[in-house]
């Protein structure tokens, strides 16, 4: 176990310093997991709502994405992260949830003198209109969200294989309300 603020040493310095003036100390999921998140190891959080399991998650991904973007001076044109959500609504929620700490960093991007970046995050579910899926293709999300139903269909198309084809992390949430009925079939 690492103590709060040796848990954020391994992120870039804006990363770091949105989290701490933002939302303070880690928790102890967070701190707990971004080891073995950052090593690339398949890792379970099981702790109560509201203790930062999903952020834990997408911290080290936006970290990754900021880091990517800054040393390229440039983004890659394709999607790496995956978040698989048993529900429409919170998948929603997600891509709401994650402008705030995105807008953060790049708000304090010039006070660090690096120049601005822009990750994109976009939802992929049946109610998704036709021309943001084709939009999606065109230029793909950083982080695509989106559902075991949709993340079944993406995969039985070509279009959808090839924006698949570049993840580096999968995030599934709520695990357990999927597990023994369809949505349990489609994301297996």
């Amino acid at each position: 176990m690492s103590s709060p603020s040796s848990a954020l040493a391994n992120f870039h310095p804006v990363t770091r310093a949105w989290f701490a003036r933002h939302l303070g100390k880690p928790t102890p999921p967070q701190r707990d997991a971004w080891p073995a998140i950052m090593a690339g190891k398949h890792t379970l959080i099981a702790a109560p709502t509201g203790s930062g399991k999903t952020l834990a998650a997408f911290y080290v991904a936006i970290d990754r994405l900021v880091q990517a973007a800054l040393s390229a001076g440039h983004y890659r044109s394709h999607t790496t992260v995956l978040y698989v959500s048993p529900l429409k609504a919170l998948g929603n929620d997600i891509q709401r949830n994650l402008q705030v700490p995105l807008a953060g960093i790049v708000a304090l991007l010039p006070e660090f003198g690096l120049p601005p970046i822009d990750i994109r995050v976009a939802v992929r579910t049946g109610d998704t209109p036709q021309q943001e899926r084709q939009q999606m293709l065109k230029k793909p999300p950083h982080i695509l969200v989106t559902t075991p139903e949709s993340l079944y269909l993406l995969l039985t198309s070509k279009g959808g294989r090839q924006l698949l084809s570049s993840i580096e992390t999968v995030i599934l949430d709520e695990i357990h309300a999927m597990l023994g009925d369809k949505r349990g079939s489609h994301l297996s």
